[in-house]
C-alpha cells in the first residue's frame, strides 16, 4: 500500500499532500496583499517552490497547474512573471480562469500537481 504525506496541516487544509509519487499542494495565495499582479505572482511562485522541494519535487516536475484570478485582464502581467519562472521545456498543462476570491485583496490563487522527483 502506497504510503500518504502530509505537510503543515491544519484544521481546515492541509498545505500539501504526498501520495504513489505524486504531490498535491492546496491553493497558494499571497502574503502581501498591498502588491500588484506581479508581486502577488511571484510570492505564490515561491511558496510552490518552497512546497514543492520539501516534498521532493520541483517546477520541471509540474503536472498541473490551475491559476485563479481575480481579475482575468491581469493575466498579461501575471505570465510575464509566469515566463519567466517556468523552465523552459518544461510547461505543464495549465488552465487559467477569473474566480471570485475568498478574501478580499487576493489576486491570484495557484493549484499545483506535481510529481516527485
Amino acid at each position: 500500500m502506497a504510503t500518504l504525506q502530509r505537510f503543515h496541516v491544519g484544521p481546515r487544509l492541509s498545505e500539501t499532500a504526498v501520495h504513489n509519487g505524486t504531490v498535491y499542494l492546496a491553493g497558494q495565495v499571497a502574503d502581501d496583499l498591498s502588491q500588484d499582479i506581479r508581486g502577488q505572482t511571484a510570492q505564490v511562485l515561491a511558496m510552490v517552490d518552497r512546497l514543492l522541494a520539501e516534498a521532493g519535487s520541483d517546477k520541471s516536475r509540474l503536472l498541473m497547474v490551475q491559476i485563479f484570478l481575480s481579475d482575468i485582464t491581469d493575466i498579461v502581467a501575471m505570465n510575464e512573471v509566469w515566463d519567466a519562472w517556468i523552465p523552459a521545456g518544461n510547461t505543464p498543462p495549465r488552465a487559467t480562469v477569473q474566480a471570485a476570491m475568498a478574501k478580499q485583496g487576493y489576486k491570484i490563487e495557484i493549484v499545483v500537481t506535481a510529481a516527485v522527483n
